[in-house]
């Protein structure tokens, strides 16, 4: 007979394997039929608990992980900022990590969290950034440390009451960047992306920009959409093929404002100007895009509240005052110097008519 593991108790008690968890921890919050039924089935099957994992669970370290995705992208520090900051005022100390599995094929984003935990051995972990659409269910219930994933994509058939998150809505925010550009009169409009094999919000913006140009009634063409990294360098160069292929652009819509520089150092290196040529608009709100000239048009994200949050929602479970939550936040369009209209007196006054 084979080995049985807590997703095989879990399946054969008919209840979900955060549950089989709370039994095996003696919690209080379980049915008494239900935890009788659990525990005949361990013992039925002589199942026995991950030790290793479950002291783990039991030690009394006040160290306090983030996993940051990359080490290109400023919008992390400000969330960090306010991260370390939270952490502190709790009596905790904090560990950061930065995860470059972009690098390296054979790491995926929620092993290097777990290794994470065990190294270190976290009482608790954030997740700033990555994919975790592959989610190791039984492995993460055993190890029993909270994770809080921010500024990442939940998929949906990810099972929600194993982690926490704090996130935004990437599409929705996305289409109203390219919402904007279309109401300013732009129909040519390019974008400079991370691409769709970015799971955690490169689809989505993506996504986004593919609606808004759909809701305006603007044919979308695969040559418009140029694929980079998050840096300076590579949305330069994206950029500049996208300006080889589509010269008749008249905006640019960027995933984030380190890529919306890059992209604006690209156009003025061509000798054209900004906006006047070409509109421009990045995301995240960080400081380089207010004091860029011109300053860039951008998706602010809620950062210093979306680290603040993440902390608030991680001590609430070590300290046993919630379970699992997950919580979306918004965020807000800044226009600035970077954006011109292109409607001609005529074709406003051809819109006016419209909306009579």
């Amino acid at each position: 007979m084979k080995n049985v593991n807590i997703k095989d108790i879990a399946q054969m008690a008919g209840v979900g394997v955060s549950t089989v968890s709370r039994v095996l921890n003696n919690h209080p919050d379980v049915k008494e039929d239900t935890k009788e039924k659990i525990l005949r089935i361990i013992q039925e099957h002589n199942y026995i608990p991950n030790n290793s994992a479950r002291n783990l669970k039991r030690n009394n370290s006040k160290n306090i992980g983030v996993l940051v995705k990359g080490i290109y992208n400023p919008f992390f520090s400000q969330i960090l900022q306010s991260i370390e900051e939270k952490i502190h005022e709790e009596g905790y100390s904090m560990i950061i990590h930065y995860n470059d599995s972009d690098c390296n094929e054979d790491v995926n984003d929620i092993g290097e969290a777990i290794e994470l935990i065990k190294e270190k051995k976290l009482r608790g972990l954030i997740c700033l950034g990555g994919d975790y659409d592959n989610i190791d269910e039984e492995q993460l219930v055993d190890l029993g440390t909270p994770i809080v994933l921010a500024s990442t994509n939940i998929v949906e058939n990810v099972n929600k009451e194993i982690f926490s998150s704090v996130i935004i809505e990437n599409e929705r925010a996305a289409f109203e960047a390219v919402d904007y550009l279309c109401s300013l009169g732009h129909e040519r409009i390019g974008m400079i992306a991370t691409g769709e094999e970015d799971r955690s919000i490169g689809t989505l913006r993506i996504k986004g920009y593919k609606k808004a140009l759909e809701v305006n009634k603007i044919q979308y063409k695969e040559e418009c959409l140029e694929i980079g990294e998050y840096t300076f360098t590579s949305a330069f160069t994206a950029m500049d093929r996208l300006l080889d292929k589509q010269q008749d652009i008249t905006a640019v819509f960027a995933t984030s404002d380190i890529m919306a520089i890059g992209a604006a150092k690209a156009i003025l290196s061509r000798g054209l100007r900004i906006p006047q040529d070409i509109s421009i608009i990045g995301f995240d709100g960080i400081d380089f895009s207010e004091f860029f000239h011109p300053s860039i048009t951008t998706v602010k994200q809620p950062g210093e509240e979306m680290g603040r949050k993440s902390v608030e929602i991680l001590f609430d479970f070590i300290k046993k005052k919630k379970k699992h939550q997950h919580v979306v936040l918004k965020t807000e369009l800044l226009k600035r110097e970077s954006c011109l209209s292109v409607i001609s007196e005529e074709k406003y006054e051809e819109k006016e008519a419209e909306c009579y």
